[in-house]
């Protein structure tokens, strides 16, 4: 059994989706299953919130239309424009649900090739309309909403059309592909030449890998290659300015990176179409193990050991009391440790028996059945990570809040970002709704000298007052992490929503330096606005007059 990641292939590989939640229309709970697990949770609903169906929406009209040299590649029909309205936030997924569809955008592109992308961007310039570039929109931090309000219209441009993987070089293991293929297309098509990129975040079946470059998106690997940066030689990004293409060497050191620019830049200075990304030979070789602490203290320990032997375990994922019980991999107030290990080309039970040595070493009892093919415990873990973003969507039908934030510190700081988060979120929702809240933690990446929690809040709400406690949460937990020297993010990315955390965070020259790479690759400001600057940080343009055609 391999647990690391999805499933080699699907029964339907193009499900519909779902324009209000996450991931496929067809996996979302039904509303007895979501009365049932609003009720395991005090103060939640009794009944569901209706699921909308688009011919129930009231959208706005759309304010511009497509010219007619663009009309093949543009839609402003109903389900284009509710389907992109939003991400997958959990902000998001309650404003659909109340219908509240006001940032939808006017049009939908869909380019299909380059040539296309810098034809919209082009008339866009022109008439002041902003873009907003959308991979498969599974962003959890506004980062594909338009929230500015300055432009005569807005664009949602679509790249799941750039889905092509153009140019394998098997000596080298890389290959070079259009931005917008989705996950699991991407691996299919690698297969069969033996090869894989081995980049799997939760949103693996829902996100293309431009949308995993723009937002330097994290992957299923807790050690060693965590980050799609990782495994980038080279981009292709099509500006308002022009196309810039990097020279694709397997490393340089000729001045600043011209990659680096653009990995994180969340669409805001340009469009990536294509990359080059480093491959590797299909793992063979898997294993995987668990462990039980008593104390989560003492599992923190052992993790730090671990990510500091050299071992590079592929995973190394630690849930505490509350998280193992939510994902039904322990009981009885015991943390569990999840670890794996793979290679292509040798047994790997002898590191991983060396992994579970130096948890044992802090106190760690393994549990039975680990090993090549993986054990019980283990394989509980993944189907709950698989499954859990459609429950966060049942109890939001329920006006449970269940959000999530994830962030990175060094050691030495850990157990006081983790102690305190828990007690100033729990104080946040008990002001906000006078109920007591489940804070969860668990590490998803771990490094030599630091690592990331993730942590999960539940608790239930007043009908109605949904994203106003889950904005005071954000915006408590974005706080803690400013105070304590955390990152706003760690693989989730900046967007709308952690702006203020990463204006605090941002160094003052280097601000200066990317509101001025800004304005030279998009001077009209038309992309993105609002992510990593604000829309005023554009040349002014004239304003009023007719809607453009």
């Amino acid at each position: 059994m391999d647990l690391l990641s999805p499933s080699s292939s699907f029964a339907d590989p193009h499900p519909r989706r779902s324009w209000w939640g996450w991931g496929a229309e067809d996996e979302a709970l039904p509303d007895s299953e979501c009365t049932a697990l609003g009720a395991l949770v005090p103060g939640a609903a009794e009944t569901p919130l209706p699921v909308p169906g688009i011919a129930d929406l009231d959208l706005p009209a759309s304010r511009v239309a497509a010219p007619s040299a663009l009309g093949h590649l543009m839609s402003d029909a109903p389900e284009e424009r509710a389907g992109h309205t939003y991400g997958k936030a959990y902000r998001d997924v309650v404003r659909a649900l109340y219908r509240d569809l006001r940032p939808a955008p006017d049009l939908v592109a869909r380019p299909r090739s380059e040539r296309e992308v810098t034809d919209v961007l082009d008339w866009a310039s022109d008439a002041d309309v902003a873009v907003v570039p959308y991979g498969a929109g599974s962003s959890v931090v506004g980062g594909v909403e338009y929230r500015a309000g300055l432009h005569r219209g807005v664009v949602s441009m679509d790249l799941t059309g750039l889905d092509r993987v153009l140019e394998i070089d098997r000596v080298s293991r890389a290959a070079r592909i259009q931005a917008g293929v989705l996950g699991p297309a991407l691996e299919d098509r690698l297969r069969p030449h033996g090869l894989t990129l081995r980049h799997f975040p939760q949103s693996f079946e829902f996100s293309t890998l431009g949308g995993w470059l723009a937002t330097r998106a994290g992957g299923h690997y807790a050690t060693l290659h965590t980050h799609i940066d990782d495994l980038v030689e080279s981009l292709r990004v099509v500006t308002p300015a022009g196309v810039n293409e990097s020279l694709r060497v397997p490393g340089s050191g000729a001045g600043p990176s011209p990659d680096r620019l653009f990995l994180g830049s969340e669409g805001t200075l340009g469009v990536i179409t294509e990359a080059w990304m480093r491959l590797q030979d299909r793992p063979r070789h898997k294993a995987s193990a668990t462990v039980f602490f008593e104390g989560f203290d003492a599992a923190l320990s052992a993790v730090r050991a671990i990510s500091q032997s050299g071992l590079h375990p592929a995973n190394c994922r630690l849930l505490d009391p509350g998280e193992a019980a939510l994902a039904q991999v322990a009981d009885g107030g015991r943390s569990a440790l999840v670890l794996g290990v793979e290679a292509a080309d040798r047994p790997v039970d002898g590191r991983l028996t060396e992994l579970v040595e130096l948890a044992r070493d802090h106190g760690g009892l393994p549990a039975p059945t680990g090993g090549e093919g993986g054990d019980a415990a283990a394989g509980t873990w993944r189907s709950a990570f698989l499954r859990m973003p459609y429950l966060r969507d049942a109890l939001a039908r329920m006006s449970v809040i269940s959000e999530t934030f994830e962030t990175a510190c060094t050691w030495d700081r850990l157990p006081l970002l983790v102690d305190t988060a828990r007690r100033a979120l729990g104080a946040t929702v008990r002001k906000a709704t006078g109920a007591e809240a489940m804070v969860n933690c668990r590490l998803t990446h771990v490094y030599p000298d630091g690592a990331a929690p993730y942590f999960t809040v539940i608790a239930a709400a007043r009908r109605g007052s949904e994203v106003a406690v889950w904005d005071d949460i954000k915006a408590a937990a974005i706080e803690v992490l400013g105070d304590l020297g955390a990152t706003v993010t760690h693989h989730h990315a900046v967007g709308r929503d952690h702006r203020p955390g990463y204006d605090r965070q941002r160094p003052e020259p280097f601000a200066l330096a990317l509101r001025a790479a800004k304005q030279v690759l998009d001077p009209a400001g038309i992309l993105n606005p609002g992510v990593l600057l604000d829309p005023a940080d554009r040349p002014g343009t004239a304003r009023g007059g007719s809607a453009p055609g």
